[in-house]
Formats: C-alpha cells, sequence, structure tokens
C-alpha cells in the first residue's frame, strides 16, 4: 500500500469536527469507563490467535513465490514481533476435492498408498514452527479420499486421520488438537470411537475440537458423558452476528456451552476482505469473549495466496496472487490481529471484571483484558470500530499486577493505511497505579507492560503479467509434487512418472475415484498462469489411461462456487475421438459451440491436443489437425487449464502457452488508456486510501471504475489528486471521498481535466511497463492522458 499526503489529514478534520458539533447523538456521544485492572480477579484462559490455512488452496501460490517474497510473507504471518505473530494454525487435512478456492491433495488418494510429502500444509506448518516454535497445530478435514468406506463418519476415516497424523510426526510436527467433518455437524458415536483410536495409536495428548459446526454439539455432551469426555474443546463457526462474513458487532454461544466448562472456540470466523474485514475481526475476538466467553479465535482464511479470479481473492491477513512477480499485500487484518498477539500469551487469563463494553454500550467499543499466568504482565485490547466521538478509559491497576510503565500501541483499522498500522503511539506511567487514555473513534488500541513488539519492514517488488511463451515438461519436478503455477480446482494433479512409454515426468490426476466432497462440485481439473492473458494457443499432450474425456481449458475467467459454475471455454474429446469445443458460465450452464468427430485417441497412447484463442476465434486441433473453429465473445482473457471429466489417472505432458497478436479489447467498467492494451488500474485490488492509482494492462480482472457525479470510484474510493496538489507531477491516488474539488474530473477532448488544478490525467513518459504511477500534467493531448470511460 502506498500511503498519500495530505495538505490537512482526514482524521484530524473528522476530529475537529467531532469536537466542535454543537449536539452529538447518543450512539456518537464521548464517554468515559472506568476500567479496574485487578490481578486478584479472573476469567477463562486465553488460548491464543489462529487463522486458517484450507479450506482450500488458499495457501496454494504462495510455494511458488520466490524465495525471498515468500520468507517476508512467512515472516508477516508468524515471525514474533514483525506481523500478525499467530499462535495457532489451523490446517486443512486435504481430500482430493474443492474445500472453497480449490483442491487440497490427500496423503493417500488410494488405499494404502501413503505420500506424507503431498501438498503444502505440512511444509507451511515447519516453516510456522521455524518462525515460532511455539505455535499450536490443528487438523481439520474438509473432504476426504473416495476409498474411504460408509461414508465420512467411518473407521476409514478415522485410520486415515491418524495416517495424516503420522504424516505429521514425520515431519517434526505435533498437532495438537484435530477435529471431525467442517461444517457438516457430528456423529457422536463417531467421536467417542476416534478418542479411544487416538489414545491407542499413541495420541493421547491430541485434543478432540468438535464439531467445527455450531453449539448443539454442547447439547448431546450434556447428555452422553462418553461423548462430553472424548471432546476437549467445543468450537463453532461464525458465531458472531451477521454469520459467514459477517459485521460482528455481537457474539453470542449458549448457556449449555458455556456451563460446560470447557473451552469455546471461535474455530473460523472472518470471510472477508484482509482491508475492509479488519474491523470486524478485532470485534469477533474482544465481543466473542465478552458476549460469548470465546477464549480463541481463527481467521478464514490465513491468506489469499489464489488466483485472482476466485471467489475470496482478497479474503484473509494478506494477499499473495502473483507468484512470478513476488508481488504480495499485507492487510490491515494483519495489524489488527497482531494488536492482541503481539501483547499476550496462550494460557494468559482474562480479567472479566476488566473486559467490557466502553460506556458500557456496543455502539462506543469494547475492550478485554488478560494476565499473565506467569508474571505480572497484563495488556488490554479496547477498539472504538463503532464509536462516533473520543472515548476515554480510566485505569486503575492492582491485584499484583505491574503498575510500571505502559506501552500504547494502535492501529485505524476504519481507515487503515500504512502509516496507521500497528504505531508505538506514547507510554504513559501510572500514578499510584492509575493512567487514563483517550483513543479516537475506528482504532484498536492495546496497553500493555510487555516489551519486544515490532513491525516489519520489508515490501513487495510491483506485480507483473506472467509473460508468454510458458512452458513447462514436468522434468524438473520431483515425483509426488505439484507442478508449478497448477491451481487445483478438484481432484488432484501430481508429477509423476511418465507411463504409456514415455520417458520422464508428467502431470498426472491422482484420484481414481471421485472423493467424499464437502460441496458439491465438478470433475477434476487445474487451472495454470495468469487472468489477463488474451489472445494465447494452450497445448499439452495428453494420455487417457482409460475410457472416458479429457479436456483443455482456455480463457477460464471469473469463478463462482461451486467450481464448475466458471466462465471458460473447454475443449473436451473423448477416446472414442468425439470431441466438443464448449463455453461454460457463471450459472454453471454449458453451452456447446461445436462438436464432430475424429480418429479415435484410444487408450494408454499420447496424442496432442491444442486450444487456440486469436480474438473471437476459437479452435481445437489434435496432433496438429485442426478438427473445430468456433466464434464466439464472451470472454477475451483467462487461465489456461488441463482436466478430466470424472475421476480417472490421465497424465499430461509437455505444457506449452504461445501467445497470439493484438491486445485486449476494453473491459466495460474500466478507464482505457490511449496507449494500446493500457487501462487506468488500482494494481493492488486495494479498498485502502493511499492506494496508487496506475497503468496496467487491461484484463478482466482489473479495476472497475464507476462515475459518479464527477469522480471516478473504485473500491469505494475516489481517483484523488494527491495532497489537493496542483503542480505539474503531482500524483493521483485513491482517496476516501471527500467531495473535494481534487477528487472532480472532466472529460474534455479525449482527456480527463482535474478543474481544481487544470491538469490532465497522465500516464508519464507515454510508459508501458504495468505498475506506472499516473499524475496531473499540463494538457497536451497526447495519447497519454487520452482515457476512455466505462459506458
Amino acid at each position: 500500500m502506498h500511503q498519500t499526503k495530505r495538505l490537512v489529514p482526514l482524521w484530524i478534520l473528522a476530529l475537529l469536527a467531532a469536537l466542535l458539533a454543537v449536539s452529538v447523538s447518543p450512539a456518537q456521544a464521548a464517554s468515559t469507563t472506568t476500567i479496574s485492572v485487578d490481578g486478584s480477579q479472573g476469567g477463562r484462559t486465553f488460548d491464543g490467535i489462529g487463522a486458517i490455512s484450507g479450506g482450500g488452496g488458499n495457501s496454494r501460490l504462495l510455494t511458488d513465490y520466490p524465495a525471498a517474497q515468500q520468507s517476508q510473507i512467512l515472516d508477516y504471518m508468524f515471525k514474533p514481533g514483525y506481523g500478525a505473530n499467530l499462535q495457532l494454525l489451523k490446517l486443512e487435512i486435504g481430500g482430493d476435492a474443492n474445500s472453497t478456492d480449490g483442491s487440497e491433495p490427500s496423503i493417500e488418494h488410494s488405499r494404502g498408498v501413503i505420500n506424507c510429502n503431498a501438498g503444502y500444509e505440512f511444509w507451511l506448518a515447519q516453516q510456522a514452527q521455524q518462525r515460532n516454535p511455539n505455535i499450536g497445530f490443528y487438523g481439520l478435514a474438509w473432504a476426504a479420499p473416495g476409498w474411504i468406506n460408509n461414508g465420512f463418519w467411518s473407521t476409514d476415516t478415522i485410520n486415515y486421520l491418524i495416517s495424516w497424523l503420522g504424516c505429521a510426526k514425520s515431519h517434526n510436527l505435533n498437532i495438537k488438537y484435530l477435529g471431525g467433518w467442517n461444517e457438516r455437524g457430528h456423529d457422536v458415536n463417531w467421536y467417542i470411537q476416534l478418542r479411544s483410536a487416538l489414545n491407542a495409536a499413541g495420541y493421547s495428548g491430541v485434543q478432540i475440537v468438535a464439531d467445527d459446526s455450531g453449539w448443539s454439539t454442547a447439547d448431546d455432551m450434556k447428555s452422553n458423558s462418553a461423548f462430553n469426555n472424548a471432546v476437549s474443546i467445543i468450537g463453532a463457526h461464525y458465531s458472531c452476528n451477521g454469520g459467514d462474513g459477517g459485521n460482528a458487532d455481537s457474539c453470542s454461544s449458549t448457556a449449555v456451552a458455556q456451563a460446560n466448562g470447557k473451552p469455546l472456540w471461535d474455530s473460523e470466523n472472518g470471510s472477508q476482505d484482509m482491508n475492509t474485514g479488519a474491523p470486524a475481526l478485532i470485534r469477533a475476538i474482544t465481543r466473542g469473549y465478552i458476549d460469548a466467553k470465546m477464549t480463541s479465535y481463527f481467521n478464514w482464511p490465513l491468506i489469499a495466496a489464489i488466483y485472482p479470479n476466485l471467489p475470496y481473492s482478497t479474503v484473509g491477513l494478506a494477499t499473495a496472487g502473483s507468484p512470478w512477480s513476488g508481488n504480495y499485500s499485507i492487510g490491515a487484518s494483519t495489524w489488527a490481529t497482531a494488536q492482541v498477539t503481539q501483547f499476550t500469551q496462550p494460557g494468559w487469563k482474562f480479567i472479566d471484571s476488566a473486559s467490557g463494553y466502553l460506556g458500557g454500550s456496543e455502539s462506543n467499543g469494547s475492550y478485554v483484558t488478560v494476565k499473565s499466568n506467569t508474571g505480572s504482565d497484563y495488556s488490554t485490547i479496547l477498539e472504538t470500530t463503532t464509536a462516533g466521538a473520543a472515548q476515554t478509559a480510566n485505569f486503575t491497576v492492582r491485584g499484583g499486577l505491574s503498575t510500571g510503565t505502559v506501552h500504547v500501541w494502535s492501529t485505524n483499522v476504519n481507515n487503515p493505511s500504512v502509516a496507521t498500522s500497528f504505531v508505538h503511539s506514547q507510554d504513559i506511567t501510572p500514578n499510584n497505579g492509575s493512567y487514563s487514555l483517550t483513543m479516537q473513534p475506528g482504532y484498536v488500541y492495546t496497553v500493555t507492560t510487555t516489551t519486544g513488539q515490532g513491525k516489519g519492514t520489508a515490501t513487495a517488488p510491483a506485480a507483473h503479467s506472467l509473460a508468454l511463451p510458458y512452458s513447462d515438461n514436468f522434468d524438473n519436478d520431483a515425483s509426488g509434487t505439484e507442478a508449478k503455477y497448477f491451481a487445483d480446482m478438484q481432484g488432484s494433479y501430481e508429477v509423476q512418472p511418465c507411463t504409456a512409454g514415455r520417458s520422464g515426468q508428467c502431470l498426472q490426476q491422482m484420484a481414481p475415484v471421485k472423493p467424499i466432497e464437502w460441496q458439491d462440485d465438478s470433475d477434476s481439473y487445474s487451472l495454470v498462469g495468469d487472468p489477463s492473458w488474451f489472445n494465447y494457443t494452450v497445448s499439452a499432450d495428453a494420455m487417457l489411461s482409460a475410457p472416458g474425456t479429457t479436456e483443455l481449458i482456455g480463457r477460464a475467467n471469473t469463478q463462482q462456487r461451486p467450481q464448475s459454475h466458471m466462465n471458460a471455454y473447454y475443449f473436451r474429446i473423448r477416446d472414442t475421438g468425439q470431441w466438443w469445443i464448449e463455453k461454460m458460465l457463471t450459472d454453471g450452464s454449458n453451452h456447446t459451440l461445436a462438436t464432430g468427430t475424429t480418429t479415435a485417441l484410444g487408450t494408454n497412447k499420447w496424442h496432442n491436443l491444442s486450444f487456440k484463442f486469436q480474438d473471437s476465434q476459437i479452435s481445437a486441433s489434435v496432433d496438429g489437425n485442426t478438427v473445430g473453429t468456433v466464434t464466439d465473445t464472451s470472454f477475451a482473457t483467462g487461465q489456461a487449464g488441463l482436466g478430466i471429466q470424472g475421476y480417472r489417472t490421465d497424465q499430461f505432458d509437455n505444457l506449452s502457452i504461445v501467445a497470439g497478436t493484438g491486445t485486449p479489447p476494453p473491459v466495460k467498467g474500466q478507464i482505457t488508456s490511449g496507449i494500446a492494451g493500457k487501462c487506468l488500474d488500482d494494481y493492488t485490488g486495494s479498498s485502502t486510501a493511499g492506494a496508487a492509482a496506475v497503468i496496467w494492462d487491461c484484463s478482466s480482472s482489473g479495476s472497475q471504475w464507476t462515475p459518479v457525479n464527477g469522480t471516478l470510484q473504485v473500491n469505494g474510493l475516489c481517483l484523488d489528486v494527491t495532497g489537493a496538489g496542483t503542480a505539474n507531477g503531482t500524483l493521483v491516488g485513491l482517496w476516501t471521498c471527500n467531495g473535494q474539488a481534487n477528487q472532480q474530473w472532466q472529460v474534455q477532448n479525449g482527456g480527463l481535466v482535474n478543474p481544481s488544478s487544470g491538469r490532465c490525467l497522465d500516464d508519464p513518459g507515454f510508459s508501458t511497463t504495468n505498475g506506472t504511477k499516473v499524475d496531473i500534467w499540463d494538457c497536451d493531448g497526447g495519447v497519454n492522458q487520452h482515457w476512455t470511460l466505462p459506458s
């Protein structure tokens, strides 16, 4: 993110307006709260703050990042005193089926054949553990391999989970917590059997979490002592109001759950943009304890290391969707998390009497206090995200807790920026254990006696598209690993030795039968490459291991859930030689554009398949011979992909993607430049004030602008001349819409004129380099000042 400079910061103007207001409504009233931090008082045990890698595929691209940026991202997530400083990490136990944004591989695609190096979750856990040896790991399944008999709630599944624990152990990972089936309720007898099997297998220390759905599990625990004895932690999802992605103004559990006495966990929450979701994240943590006595919080997901055309591409603590460039963005949710994790430790105790609502009202904000279980330290986390005016807290410390200097850290989560995220704003020396703190609206504050906090300083390089031609013969990949830049949507694609008389390594679909799915989904396929690709030819050698249909995918564009609901073109061909060119839409409908029959492919034989896109012309070839050509203008850009219908162990080799000619057409909602193929873009997709406005290759995933009353808006922000500047070369970025003249733009002679300065929106030096920041300059009619607004 890029922080712009202003003549008068907006938060100062807002504060002055609040102070000068003649009358203030009750919901916006300033209040003073007295907080008694008494070490002799207690509460439940704080179990830590975590995030979820899984549910699913959301960490996939992180493994393909350049080493330097990969390490930086991992530091921001796990390194103490640097970023999110996560204390817990939930890992998906892969089952070869899609579990939201992709499919995570099973360690056992076929019964009895175990690959403990499958996927990336164990690698990720190792990276987390290297940075924080005290981090706690939690395993949970969304899907399961198809060889399991009698459904998920079976002995086969229990044995599979124990095999997964064994794989984790082989990687020197100690799994502390284990769940059942994500968001699919519970089978009481299965959990009882699981507890017994874990004990017999030497995993008596693994604590069972049930049921990763709702609070009804507590009712069954109350009526069944064996079930109650089997379960260590009651975990529910999205218990803060609004549910999945809700605003978390208030949270709830049940009286039965609270009376049980076992820890209550918010074992999945979040599902929100890494920036705009930060206020709800911190509310879920503080209000989750105040309202519902939940002692742990897990954000879904850890990171959006997925392609930007997939659902939830900006959801998590950070985004990392451009591995070839190394570009990533750390969200405000990282710093909201840090406001808790960098000042606490699992095992600390809540102080109920020092936790509550500011001024006694949800509208003013909330606070929780936790104290060390080994010393006199304490930390109080306070949030003013729903406040309309400044809030004051008067603290009195007693009961053996430290009355020494307290350190104040803060993050503006309602209007985040780099400059206002995780700032050590002041130190306060209490007077006889008493001190006061005044807080501005929209923030999270931490007052603490601890030290050692810090904010990482690593920055990402600019994003750029993946250049064509691109090819991969997979020969440099180890067997059992995932191929570079491939993201499995359903099934599991791994590099394996080639068969059918071919030497070297090939990409093979590993799930021989349909998995036990978490959501109803489509055929097994994997996507690769840049969503901005336009005209290109994708080709690959294919070998059908059994009768059926294999496919190439092109211009894979916007995807919805389930993954069969995707805008894309398909070239499908059966072993008999029957072929189809088809178009799929995000409503799940399938449209045949052409079909026919060519020479039979047979099985266990290699053939080259090719799918070409040149503007509106689409053609398919087999072994160099064109079998069909169609004209369609539905999708101009998108990724390539490989797949099969159903589940077989087909193989692919010699992937090749070669660029065609021409430039992509403008996309509705985009502002196109007079320089061919370039558009005005917020290349991070940020909804944070201060983000840069740049030029970028036009693509379907580019920024979508909306003209509103003379302004140009994207992601809720306005195109803004930085600092209301008027000089040539003043940068233009995004800022909170405020009605000022530096956010007005008028169309004149093909250009965009800012009336405040009288200068035009300008691409400096006629640049064609992605990421070039735009500015204002004397209007001269050059093509670098020509802009076409969306209709």
